[in-house]
């Protein structure tokens, strides 16, 4: 668990899965991809496009955020 840092909001899209329990994992998996979750909440469904929109609130010792996630310093 990451303590201290910078507290970011971010957005982003992950495809959604054959059944709940691989959704929230794979949601997870991304989050921590870009920093220590501490919130998150599945805003939109795009079925058309098969996506689940994710808002997030995370924390990052250093500026190592993954290229495509939306980004405001809180």
């Amino acid at each position: 668990m990451i303590w201290g840092g910078q507290t970011h909001f971010i957005t982003l899209e992950v495809e959604l899965q054959p059944s709940a329990q691989r959704l929230h994992d794979r949601i997870l998996a991304e989050l921590q991809k870009q920093g220590n979750p501490l919130r998150w909440a599945i805003v939109a469904v795009d079925s058309e496009r098969n996506i689940a929109c994710i808002e997030a609130v995370i924390t990052t010792p250093t500026e190592f955020l993954i290229p495509g996630a939306v980004v405001r310093t809180v």
